[in-house]
């Protein structure tokens, strides 16, 4: 499993690694019994018990029968599966294409009433256009993936905006101003996308801040990132894909969303600079 410095995944598999150490404890085991139990060498057993290395699967089945407690091995499975999703590689995540990374997600979208999300590069993907989404797709499709189902992953994330109109939801947009000028697609992509912008923001379920450029700033920008309701942050970095569960590092992400959402600028402010990118365009 990738280690991410995440302090949710790193407390996470601290909290496995506790579970298994207790079960030899319960056992009457010292790490040299159970080493010879499952027939490995003594370090893999200190390794694991103290989270430096994550157990497999295997590794759990043997460690849960060396201990007679083998009517807790599905249980300590689960709790190692769930660890692994709170850090997902590229790579991982996006084997079979496109189109499943997309869908995957919509149950969390689906579930949630109170969305915040932050972006110092690319306008949001509940507010892109079909055609800023498959130029943002296509570019990650060819950097990081063989599969090209580019296609039926822009209709994926297409069909995932229905969220902003169904239901009692709530969303809270930020964006940088330097999202409105990014260079992405041909001109008609992006008027259309600052055109969309525009009559997203009048919706009254929908703010949408955008944090001028100037100079003085008391917050730089930071890595983008989505708050579902207050349970749980998901941030995409270069490498793979990030779940913060752990309460006090979801507040962090919801503290820095009020300071950033402070300098921003909202309503006709917003507007004036969205139409200011288009008529740069135009």
């Amino acid at each position: 499993m990738a280690v991410s410095e995440s302090s949710s995944v790193q407390r996470a598999r601290q909290v496995l690694a506790d579970r298994l150490r207790e079960l030899c404890k319960d056992a009457g085991l010292d790490g040299k019994d159970l080493a010879a139990a499952c027939g490995w060498h003594p370090s893999k057993v200190s390794r694991i018990s103290t989270a430096k290395t994550a157990p497999s699967v295997d590794d759990i089945r043997a460690w849960c029968r060396a201990c007679g407690a083998e009517e807790q091995t599905a249980d300590l499975i689960a709790s190692l599966r769930a660890v692994e999703g709170m850090w997902v590689s590229w790579r991982r995540m996006e084997r079979a294409g496109l189109r499943r990374a997309q869908e995957a997600r919509l149950p969390l979208y689906e579930r949630t009433s109170w969305f915040r999300a932050y972006s110092p590069g690319l306008v949001p993907g509940l507010m892109q256009t079909y055609g800023y989404t498959e130029d943002v797709l296509r570019a990650v499709q060819r950097r990081r993936v063989q599969i090209d189902d580019v296609a039926n992953a822009v209709a994926a994330r297409m069909e995932r905006q229905r969220v902003v109109h169904e239901g009692q939801r709530r969303f809270a947009f930020l964006v940088e101003e330097s999202v409105l000028g990014n260079g992405l697609g041909d001109v008609d992509t992006q008027a259309e996308q600052l055109d969309h912008l525009l009559s997203i923001s009048a919706l009254p379920n929908v703010s949408v801040g955008v944090v001028p450029t100037r100079l003085g700033r008391t917050r730089m920008p930071v890595e983008g990132f989505w708050i579902f309701d207050t349970t749980q942050v998901n941030v995409e970095l270069v490498s793979g894909y990030l779940t913060i569960t752990q309460p006090s590092e979801v507040a962090m992400y919801a503290d820095t969303f009020t300071v950033l959402a402070e300098m921003a600028v909202y309503g006709a402010k917003a507007r004036a600079l969205i139409s200011k990118a288009l008529d740069t365009l135009t």
